[in-house]
């Protein structure tokens, strides 16, 4: 506001030519109208001042300082289009006169996507400036930036009134299903909680509900993430009595009996600094998360859950993402792949920018992309996500159209940007001679980069929502002390529509005689060499035999119908025979070890199909003794 008081003082002491009004030449209810609008500039009523402008005008139709003070106005109240038709008057009445509100006129200019005119105007600014305006230097910065872009496709559709009221709503999170919403709500511009809303079948939000205590409580709450399987919450709670600072992180679990009492993250997260704006990782172990600091304004943070549960402590996502600007609102997408983030220190528009980022083959974040504009503008933006078919984000603005105050919007997200398409597995693990649902350690891998996609436990029902982008293959392992690991792949390369797949586990206890098929060794056709996207199941076999070195194990191998008998028992007998080696080789006795083919004798599944064929098609690992 001191800013703009000082362009006030510019604009009244504009000199008019004769055929102009001013303010010492306008007549008394034009002069009062005027002196009524700087009041209410000086007491935050923008709106008043904009008023009493029009008044004087009405008054004075040649009030050149009017004209000039009511574009400065509409510049404060980011009503740009108006502003430059106020400027635009005040030209034609005095053209000298508009030269002293240049960077005010720029702005107007930037804030309708006119850059290349902002661009010029604000040269002109700095060219007759006595003294350097830091204000002015970013502006040119960010215009320069600007003009060397071409917009984007958006058109941004308010969630309507089932969603959205007159109070502030902000910060939406969604399920991968799609289904649940949930957002913060200013109630009554006071007290921020949280707001839920789920997805009926022809996909339209029901009514929005506040979802009470224990997670909304008389605390100041916001700033929440749900994760992807819509059974844990994480949110910024501000002042609360365990507090380690002014804002920390805190979580919440969902059980059948409802959202449990939030607790702190603990140390490794939430510090005497500023901690908010919680993001977790598809898989929930590693959460992102911003940190105000002293000496680095706002950067994201990253910590990762430990075995034991607890998490690690946070360390900063590096200097890829973070500037010695503002890092804030960080979302990992469903596809645990693209990181979209604001930033002012990135190169921009102006304000808080929204960038994304991929992951790198190596893990590293790669050069963070301006969404561009006009999803960016002149003004500040965050608080993006994405839905898991990577199309439709969401975000919250004060756009013409709103209730109120913020509300949330939806857009489709054009192709560029758009994350990987993600689907999810689910599921449940169980003892397969008890039936008994289990808790167990789950793990899936990227077979063409071999990279960890996630790591996960199922729940204390064995129940478990693994997120995973189309377009690849993949290997599952699930392990749990005292049980053979089970393993499978699938390929997701062909996948379409939006239907998750589920898959039951079985998982056999570690006794005498226990089967388990091996289900990521692989090897080409009529081939008994191993091929290189094996080594991570064999070396789960490996950990497993060393961990319990009593056992002795007999490694089976089979095949399908094709080709003649003979060469299918060789077959078997070789493949069975490059296991064993491979586990010689990597530290485990030869007398525990017994290879065995089987050739075609002992099909699983029908050779009259490739489906059928290919589960034929197997290593299996029996336990002899314990």
């Amino acid at each position: 506001m001191k800013h703009f008081l000082l362009l006030l003082c510019c604009c009244c002491s504009i000199r008019l030519a004769a055929q102009t009004v001013t303010y010492e030449t306008a007549g008394k209810k034009a002069q009062a109208a005027f002196d009524q609008a700087i009041s209410s500039m000086r007491e935050y009523k923008p709106k008043d001042a904009v008023k009493y402008l029009q008044e004087a005008v009405k008054f004075q139709p040649k009030f050149a300082d009017a004209y000039g003070q009511l574009g400065l106005t509409y510049v404060e109240m980011k009503q740009y289009a108006q502003a430059l038709e106020a400027f635009k008057q005040l030209q034609t009445l005095d053209p000298d006169g508009i030269r002293r509100v240049r960077l005010a006129n720029a702005r107007a200019l930037a804030g309708n996507g006119m850059f290349t005119e902002a661009l010029a105007m604000v040269n002109a600014f700095i060219a007759n400036a006595k003294n350097p305006v830091p204000a002015a230097e970013q502006l040119k910065k960010n215009m320069e930036f600007a003009v060397k872009t071409k917009p984007v496709p958006f058109q941004p559709q308010n969630l309507g009134d089932n969603i959205n009221s007159p109070d502030p709503e902000y910060f939406p999170s969604l399920t991968i299903d799609g289904k649940t919403l949930i957002y913060t709500r200013r109630v009554n511009g006071k007290n921020e909680d949280f707001f839920i809303s789920t997805r009926d079948s022809s996909l339209q939000w029901q009514p929005a509900k506040n979802m009470g205590e224990p997670v909304n409580t008389s605390f100041n709450e916001g700033a929440q993430n749900i994760s992807q399987d819509g059974q844990m919450l994480v949110f910024t709670g501000c002042d609360f009595p365990e507090g380690r600072g002014s804002c920390d992180i805190y979580y919440s679990i969902k059980t059948p009996e409802g959202w449990q009492m939030p607790k702190n993250v603990g140390p490794g997260v939430n510090t005497r600094d500023w901690e908010s704006q919680p993001c977790l990782s598809p898989d929930k172990q590693s959460l992102y998360f911003v940190r105000q600091t002293p000496d680095a304004s706002s950067d994201i943070f990253v910590s990762h859950r430990t075995p034991e549960g607890q998490w690690g402590r946070a360390e900063r996502l590096g200097p890829t993402i973070n500037t010695p600007g503002r890092e804030t609102t960080p979302f990992l997408h469903a596809d645990g792949q693209t990181l979209f983030f604001a930033s002012d220190g990135h190169p921009g528009y102006g304000g808080l920018d929204i960038f994304y980022s991929r992951r790198q083959p190596d893990g590293s974040w790669g050069t963070p992309v301006n969404l561009g504009y006009p999803i960016n503008t002149i003004e500040e933006e965050g608080s993006l996500v994405v839905s898991s078919d990577g199309k439709t984000a969401y975000f919250a603005s004060d756009r013409s159209d709103s209730r109120g105050s913020l509300d949330i919007y939806s857009f489709e997200l054009y192709e560029a940007a758009r994350p990987l398409p993600t689907l999810y597995v689910k599921g449940f693990v169980y003892d397969a001679k008890t039936n008994k649902r289990l808790t167990a350690a789950m793990e899936l891998m990227d077979l063409s980069t071999k990279l960890t996609i996630a790591t996960i436990r199922s729940d204390e029902n064995g129940d478990y929502l693994v997120p995973l982008p189309t377009g690849k293959d993949y290997a599952f392992n699930v392990n749990r002390k005292g049980y053979l690991f089970y393993s499978d792949n699938f390929s997701l390369k062909e996948a379409k529509g939006d239907q998750p797949f589920e898959k039951n586990i079985p998982l056999q206890p570690l006794e005498a005689n226990a089967v388990v098929v091996l289900r990521n060794i692989f090897f080409a056709t009529k081939e008994y060499a191993l091929q290189p996207a094996s080594t991570t199941e064999l070396d789960k076999l490996v950990a497993l035999l060393k961990d319990n070195p009593a056992m002795q194990v007999e490694i089976g191998g089979h095949t399908d119908n094709v080709g003649s008998d003979a060469d299918n028992q060789v077959l078997s007998e070789n493949r069975a025979r490059s296991v064993v080696q491979y586990l010689v080789e990597h530290g485990i006795a030869a007398n525990r070890l017994k290879a065995k083919g089987f050739g075609k004798t002992k099909p699983i599944d029908t050779n009259d199909t490739e489906a059928g064929r290919a589960q034929n098609r197997r290593t299996e690992l029996k336990v002899i003794s314990i």
